[in-house]
C-alpha cells in the first residue's frame, strides 16, 4: 500500500532510524530478505527491517562471498523499503571496492530506501562472519572506506562492523572500532563474538552505539535482545531467519508434491488467499483504479 498510497513516509530514512534509537530501547531487527516479509515484520510490531547480503544472495542461488552487486542490493532495498515504508538497515559488506566504491554505495543505496548501512573490514573473497579464516583488511584501509561512507551520506546511518575478533582477539577488534569511530561511523559492529564476556568486554570499551548479530548455526550463543540490552547493545539483528524458515517451509512443500502428487496436505501451512490479499492491500491497491471491480476471493 505504501508504494502507491499517501501514507509513505517523508522524512529520510537515515533520519527515522536514527529517532528510532534515541527511544533508549534495544531496537529489534528482524532479516526481511524481500517485500512481503517486510509487511510481515511490519504487522509484528517492528519497526526497523535488515537486508542481509546472505539472504538476498541465498535467495538468489548464490553463496555470500561477495558476488552480489550495488544494483542487486539496490533492488532489494526498493522492494523491502516501497513495501512496508520501515527504515532498512542494509549489509554492505566490504563496500563493493574502495573509497570511490563506497561512496557509490551509500548514494545508491540511499536513493533506494536504506536507512543505515553497516560496512565490514574484510577483504574479497569476503565471507560469512562466523567462518574460519577470514581475511582482514589493515586499520587504515577500512577507517578511509567509514571516512568515505561519512562524507557520501547525506542521512544514511553507518555501521562499522569489525571481524577482526575471531583473527586479532577482542584488543583487536576494540582498537579497531575506535579507529572506525574516528573515521565517521556512527556506531560499531563486532562480528562473531562467542560468549557473554565478550561481549560485555566490549561494549564496556566502546563508548559507542553497538549492534549485535544473533544469527542461528554460528559462533555466538543465543540471547534475546533484552538480554543484549543488559549487556550494552542498542542494536540486535537476525539477519537471515527469514530466509531459513521460508526456504525450510519451501522444500517441504516440493517434497509434498513429489511424494503425494497434491497439495492438499500442506493447507494448513499456507497462507490463504484472503490473508494473502489482506497483508499486501489487494482491495486497497485495486480501489486506486476505478475501473477495476472489486475481486471476490473464491
Amino acid at each position: 500500500m505504501y508504494l502507491l498510497g499517501d501514507s509513505h513516509p517523508s522524512a529520510p530514512a537515515g533520519q527515522r532510524f536514527r529517532e528510532l534509537l534515541r527511544k533508549g530501547e534495544i531496537l529489534g531487527i528482524p532479516g526481511s530478505h524481500n517485500g512481503i516479509c517486510s509487511l510481515q515484520a511490519k504487522r509484528a510490531g517492528f519497526k526497523a527491517v535488515y537486508l542481509s547480503g546472505a539472504a538476498v544472495s541465498a535467495s538468489m542461488g548464490l553463496p555470500d562471498l561477495g558476488i552480489l552487486t550495488i544494483e542487486d542490493m539496490a533492488f532489494y532495498i526498493r522492494q523491502v523499503a516501497r513495501a512496508s515504508g520501515l527504515p532498512v538497515l542494509v549489509d554492505g559488506d566490504t563496500g563493493y571496492g574502495e573509497a570511490l566504491n563506497v561512496m557509490n554505495m551509500v548514494r545508491s543505496f540511499e536513493d533506494a530506501g536504506a536507512g543505515a548501512v553497516h560496512l565490514e573490514d574484510q577483504i574479497l573473497p569476503k565471507k560469512c562472519g562466523h567462518l574460519s579464516d577470514k581475511k582482514i583488511a589493515s586499520k587504515d584501509d577500512m577507517a578511509a572506506k567509514v571516512a568515505a561512507a561519512a562524507r557520501a551520506r547525506r542521512h544514511l546511518y553507518i555501521i562499522a562492523r569489525t571481524d577482526a575478533a575471531a583473527s586479532e582477539g577482542l584488543d583487536g577488534a576494540v582498537e579497531r572500532a575506535k579507529a572506525y569511530l574516528a573515521a565517521g561511523a556512527d556506531a560499531i559492529f563486532p562480528e562473531a563474538l562467542n560468549n557473554e564476556e565478550m561481549f560485555r568486554e566490549f561494549a564496556r570499551r566502546i563508548d559507542a552505539p553497538l549492534l549485535a548479530n544473533m544469527t542461528e548455526f554460528g559462533r555466538t550463543p543465543f540471547f534475546t535482545g533484552e538480554q543484549f540490552r543488559d549487556m550494552g547493545y542498542q542494536m540486535v539483528i537476525w539477519p537471515v531467519s527469514s530466509l531459513r524458515v521460508s526456504a525450510k517451509a519451501s522444500e517441504n512443500l516440493y517434497a509434498t508434491i513429489r511424494d503425494e502428487g497434491s497439495t492438499e496436505k500442506m493447507l494448513p501451512q499456507m497462507q490463504t488467499r484472503a490473508e494473502l490479499y489482506d497483508l499486501i492491500g489487494y482491495h486497497e491497491f485495486e480501489a486506486l483504479d476505478q475501473s477495476i471491480a472489486k475481486s471476490v476471493i473464491p
